[in-house]
């Protein structure tokens, strides 16, 4: 199935935060993969930069990813993740243009 709407979104930890933010986003995959309009859902980790984790999400649709985005375990990420990141968390919206398989 051809996602509908791609997520990529970039956390920068403040390093004495990091153990704390990675349980966090931990926290998030199996949730979000059980929701039906998930596609696929991965948290990663830079290989260059281990404060540097990224999800990349597939949805089927943009309304669903905003309903996604207002459930209560990232609703409760949101109000306090400035206390855990360097930075506000750095999400692009993307469209596939090629075929998935």
């Amino acid at each position: 199935m051809k996602p509908g709407c791609t997520l990529i979104a970039y956390l920068h930890a403040k390093p004495e935060k990091r153990d704390e933010l990675l349980k966090v986003l931990h926290s998030f995959v199996k949730p979000s993969r059980a929701e039906p309009a998930c596609v696929d859902y991965h948290l990663h980790v830079s290989n260059d930069d281990p404060n540097l984790f990224v999800f990349y999400e597939n949805w089927r649709t943009r309304k669903e990813l905003d309903e996604h985005l207002q459930t209560p375990i990232l609703t409760s990420f949101w109000s306090r993740r400035l206390d855990l990141l360097q930075k506000d968390v750095d999400i692009q919206f993307i469209t596939m243009l090629s075929d998935p398989d």
